[in-house]
């Protein structure tokens, strides 16, 4: 047997309330490329109605879907669902399972101002990994529908290759 190799990230997926304004958001502020515009799927016997049973379960009738790219070509799958209702909790940390994602900005202060302006959060102020001595910057933000997510300034590699928690 081969020994493992680091896999590639494909794509992540979320849930939105309004997929129209979810799109805008993340080509307006993130500048991710739209791939596939916003699309009405419908539980059938289409090869994709059965998938989505598959994924779904019976009780599902239908949702709208958008596929977005970061400029790495890592796929945002963004789904609208009948009844989309927020988190109870949406930084879940203590929950298995995933609880934000992250993205790179050299201009970690300038996204930070986009997403505040264009009504997301800011969780708290930005933090520096090594402070007076490397330029490596952190902020937990949230998208308008509460999506948490983080912003790094520097690589994931060069912000953890030093030792970040020494």
């Amino acid at each position: 047997m081969n020994p493992p190799y680091p896999r590639r990230f494909s794509h992540i997926g979320l849930s939105v309330p309004d997929l129209d304004k979810a799109v805008a958001f993340y080509t307006d502020v993130m500048g991710w490329y739209l791939i596939m515009p916003p699309t009405l799927i419908e539980k059938d016997e289409s090869s994709i109605g059965v998938m989505c049973s598959d994924v779904f379960g019976p009780e599902w009738t239908r949702f709208r879907i958008a596929h977005l790219s970061t400029s790495d070509g890592i796929g945002i799958e963004m789904f609208e669902f009948p009844d989309n209702r927020p988190a109870e909790d949406n930084l879940s940390f203590r929950t298995t399972g995933m609880f934000h994602f992250c993205v790179q900005d050299p201009d970690l202060e300038g996204l930070l101002a986009r997403i505040v302006a264009a009504g997301g959060k800011q969780r708290m102020p930005v933090r520096e990994y090594y402070p007076g001595e490397k330029p490596y910057r952190m902020v937990y933000v949230e998208d308008p529908f509460g999506i948490v997510f983080e912003i790094y300034s520097h690589s994931y590699e060069l912000t953890y290759s030093a030792g970040a928690y020494n």
